[in-house]
């Protein structure tokens, strides 16, 4: 699983924080997310894919190894 972030899109609603924290941060300036992890153990994945879908702005990117992206 790869991660990636459009921090310019975030809203700062700490969804992704709060449902994978292993993964996910917010910068104490903005309250942007932050990208801790963007390739995460087996045992973060359903996680992180729970976070991109609770997304307000949809700006969480999982991509399956072998398949394309999907937010």
């Amino acid at each position: 699983m790869d991660v990636r972030v459009d921090r310019d899109r975030c809203l700062g609603a700490g969804m992704c924080a709060l449902t994978a924290p292993q993964v996910f941060d917010q910068d104490e300036d903005e309250g942007l997310v932050v990208l801790l992890n963007a390739q995460p153990p087996q045992e973060q994945h359903a996680a992180v894919r729970v976070a991109a879908g609770v997304c307000p702005a949809s700006v969480i990117t999982v991509t399956e190894r072998g398949s394309s992206p999907a937010s």
